[in-house]
This record gives C-alpha cells, sequence and structure tokens, in this order.
C-alpha cells in the first residue's frame, strides 16, 4: 500500500459536516494541492475535482463504494468478476465500440477492485473530457452484463486467479490476509476462488450490479486540466435521472470485524519454487486511528527503503535476500503490519530470526531521534512526489471521500507527519510488535515444517 494510502487522507473518526446538496465547497487552494473542490448532487453523488493548471490531460475516476469485503463466500469475487464485466457492452455500445472510441483519441481506460471499493477512470487529454464522462458513466449505469458475456469473461477471470497462482510473490499476499483474517469479508481473496467463479449466474452479478451500483454510494473525481463547473455539468448530463430525489450519499463504512489476534498461525502453499516467499506479520490498527501518523513512520524506518533496518541488516549486511520489506495496511475498523521476504530455503530460518529480532529491539528501545527524522522526510518526499500526476491526485481525492468522507490538504499531511515525535512511535513499536504474529509460506515445504519456521 502506497504512502498517500495510509496517510495521505482523512483526519479522524469523525467527519465534517457535509456539504448541502447542491452546494460547492472549495476544499484547497495552493500550490502543493492545487484548487479542490467538491459538490453533492441530487440524488446523493458526489463529484469531486482537483485543478492542475500546468499539465494538458485529465483523469477521471468512477468510484463505487462496494469491494470483496461486502460479499458473502457464496459469492466471493462478483465485485472483480462485475468490473471486467462491464466493459463488455452496454445498451448503446458494444465492447468494441468502447474500446475503440478510447484508442481513437489515445486515452487508457481500466478498473480496479479493492476490499473495499471499485474504480473505474480513464487518462485523456483534456479536450477529451467529455468523452471520459460519457463513457465510464454508461459502463457504470448501463452494462447490459448478459449470459453470453458472463460465461466468455468467467474464462478470463479464471485465467487471473491461474496467474496470481503461478506468481508466489503475488500468491504469499493473499495466502496473508486468509492466514491473518481468517474466513472473513476481509480474509478472502478479491478475486474469489475457482469454485466461487464457476458457481456465479448471470442473476447473481447482474443482481449485485442493480443492488450496489446507486448514486448515493458513487463518487466521481477528475484531476488535471479540468473546470469544476464543467464537470458538474457533465456527470449530471450523464448520469440522468439517476440523480432525481435528493437521496443523500451512503454512510461511512464502519468496522464490523475486530481482530485482536491472527486467524491462524501459519498458512502454507506447497509449491517446488526456487526461492521461498515469505509473509511475517500481525494486526494493526483501523484507517480512522490517529496513531497511523506514527505508525508509517515506523513502518518506513523498520523496513520501507534502502536505509531501513531490515533492508540494511538482511540485504546490506548479510546478503541473504534480494527483496524485503514492510507495509501497513489499513481498513475499516482493522489493519495489518506485515514484512515480505524471498529467499532460498536454507535462508530461511535465519531470515526470520533476523526479522524477529529486529523488530524485537525496536520493539523494546524504539528508534533513534536521526531514524524518525529520516523516515519522516522519506514520507513527506513520497507524499508530495507520489502526486506529480494526474492520476494519483484523482485518486487520493476518490479514496479520501470513500474511506474518510473529507478532504484533506497535502500541506496538513505532510505538517501531521512532521508533528509525530519519538515517544510516539515507540509507542505504537511497542503495541504492535508486541502482538501475536503469524507467518504466510509459499515454497517447497510440507504443513509439518511450519512448527519449526
Amino acid at each position: 500500500m502506497t504512502t498517500s494510502d495510509v496517510i495521505g487522507t482523512g483526519a479522524g473518526a469523525d467527519a465534517p459536516a457535509p456539504v448541502p446538496v447542491g452546494e460547492t465547497a472549495l476544499l484547497d487552494l495552493d500550490e502543493v494541492g492545487g484548487r479542490v473542490e467538491r459538490t453533492t448532487l441530487h440524488g446523493g453523488l458526489r463529484v469531486l475535482t482537483e485543478t492542475m493548471p500546468g499539465v494538458l490531460s485529465a483523469t477521471l475516476g468512477i468510484w463505487v463504494g462496494v469491494g470483496s469485503r461486502d460479499e458473502t463466500p457464496a459469492v466471493a469475487g462478483s465485485s472483480h468478476f462485475l468490473e471486467h464485466l462491464l466493459f463488455k457492452g452496454t445498451s448503446s455500445r458494444s465492447a468494441l465500440e468502447i474500446a475503440t472510441a478510447m484508442d481513437a483519441v489515445g486515452g487508457e481506460m481500466n478498473a480496479f477492485t479493492a476490499k473495499e471499493h471499485t474504480c473505474y477512470y480513464a487518462n485523456v487529454l483534456a479536450s477529451d473530457l467529455p468523452l471520459a464522462v460519457t463513457l465510464l458513466a454508461d459502463l457504470v449505469t448501463e452494462a447490459t452484463n448478459t449470459a453470453a458475456d458472463l460465461e466468455s469473461e468467467r474464462t478470463v477471470v479464471l485465467e487471473e486467479i491461474a496467474m496470481r497462482d503461478d506468481e508466489p510473490a503475488d500468491a504469499v499476499h493473499d495466502l496473508f490476509s486468509e492466514t491473518l483474517f481468517g474466513d472473513t469479508s476481509l480474509g478472502r481473496s478479491v478475486l474469489g476462488t475457482v469454485e466461487s467463479i464457476e458457481g456465479l449466474t448471470r442473476d447473481d452479478v447482474h443482481g449485485w450490479y442493480r443492488s450496489r451500483y446507486a448514486a448515493p454510494s458513487i463518487v466521481v473525481t477528475a484531476a488535471g486540466r479540468v473546470d469544476h463547473r464543467q464537470v458538474l455539468d457533465l456527470v449530471t448530463a450523464a448520469f440522468g435521472d439517476r440523480l432525481s430525489g435528493t437521496g443523500e450519499p451512503a454512510p461511512l463504512r464502519t468496522g464490523d470485524l475486530e481482530v485482536v489476534r491472527p486467524a491462524h498461525s501459519a498458512g502454507l502453499i506447497a509449491r517446488r519454487t526456487e526461492q521461498t516467499h515469505l509473509l511475517l506479520g500481525a494486526p494493526s490498527m483501523g484507517r480512522h486511528d490517529e496513531r497511523r501518523y506514527a505508525a508509517a513512520v515506523l513502518d518506513a524506518a523498520v523496513g520501507g527503503g534502502m536505509s531501513s533496518r531490515l533492508f540494511q541488516e538482511i540485504r546490506e549486511k548479510r546478503g541473504l535476500v534480494y527483496s524485503v520489506g514492510s507495509a501497513l495496511t489499513h481498513y475499516a475498523g482493522a489493519g495489518a503490519f506485515s514484512v515480505y521476504a524471498g529467499c532460498s530455503k536454507k535462508r530461511v530460518p535465519e531470515v526470520l530470526r533476523l526479522i524477529r529480532g529486529e523488530l524485537d529491539r525496536v520493539a523494546a528501545d524504539g528508534l533513534t531521534a536521526d531514524e524518525v527524522a529520516r523516515a519522516r522526510g522519506q514520507l513527506r518526499g513520497g507524499l508530495v512526489l507520489g502526486l506529480e500526476d494526474t492520476g494519483s491526485r484523482m485518486s487520493r481525492l476518490g479514496k479520501s471521500e470513500l474511506s474518510y468522507g473529507e478532504y484533506v490538504p497535502v500541506r496538513d499531511v505532510l505538517a501531521r507527519i512532521d508533528a509525530v515525535e519519538e515517544a510516539q512511535v515507540r509507542s505504537v513499536a511497542a503495541d504492535l510488535f508486541g502482538r501475536d504474529t503469524c507467518l504466510a509460506v509459499v515454497g517447497p515445504y510440507r504443513e509439518s515444517d511450519l512448527d519449526r519456521l
């Protein structure tokens, strides 16, 4: 998860008062954040824009507040399946017509599904923004989702699952989620399983579409050479009567899962691989926890870059791995801290010993003043550099609105990073690194080997 995902949005659990329907709020205006504006339209649909005068392009995103976390085991993978299926055609355009229209202007159109949201986006020249709005809105509101299209795309999704399984570095991350969160909505893969995808019917997927893709759950974001009033007009025309009424935006997602300790101590995918891929981790705080800024500084210093403790100790000093690093993941009410490493089987015991030893030392002693200062600088630079393109700005707007119900100016986030003190980092380290851990392994092992690891 990127720095901006962890620390770039949201001030806390208390969201600001909503903007009255139809009124536009100016949320930011400076050299760092550009001109950011937000309007809630009738029907509860929200529109946010960030004007970047120095570019010639625009990135548009249509965000839907639904993801794999909303699925039951029987329909696992529905949100991701639907993301694929919407590109197969609408009531007015075939899949070829959709693709041809975007290719004709040199634009890019795609989508992705996460555990708590789905996003459809397009990057185009600013002059082609009306086309992008028309095409994406058509997908989100008028997809036909025919039985024939579902059958052809079912094979594509199954191939995607197979591709994930063939890539151990990807498979171990899904395995870690399952090991940590168990058989819960956060533990299940966004892709679903072979069994759930094979069992999905047209009624399952189309019903999911009609029940979940409603205006109160939708956020439209645009960044680049855009004008807020123009975007509002385009969105209003594209969504039409779906914006009728005075519905409020969907409420913020709340945590429905309390994770105190891992569901399982270890998970294994036995595979004849040259490298063993492993993730060691523990439950962490949810995204509304104010300690996440201190946790982000901790993560950066422990495993976030080439100067981090884990990289220096395990790769630079001993040359045991090619890749090692840590990550923080935040959801509503839950989260995870994890350390990834890939190495030959014979080195796994030593690598795990070094990882655990380093985490224990940080839990006991905290970080030095130099480490905290360097980590703050890394986060500040990473956040600002990560917002140099229209796509990242568009994404930050969407995640801010869906996850927190508010937009926090970049300068305020930078100030919060700078405010993190050594004592705060030490407190978070003692908490996170003192929790029960779990281990996910992909490699040439048997279940009986896991106790030794």
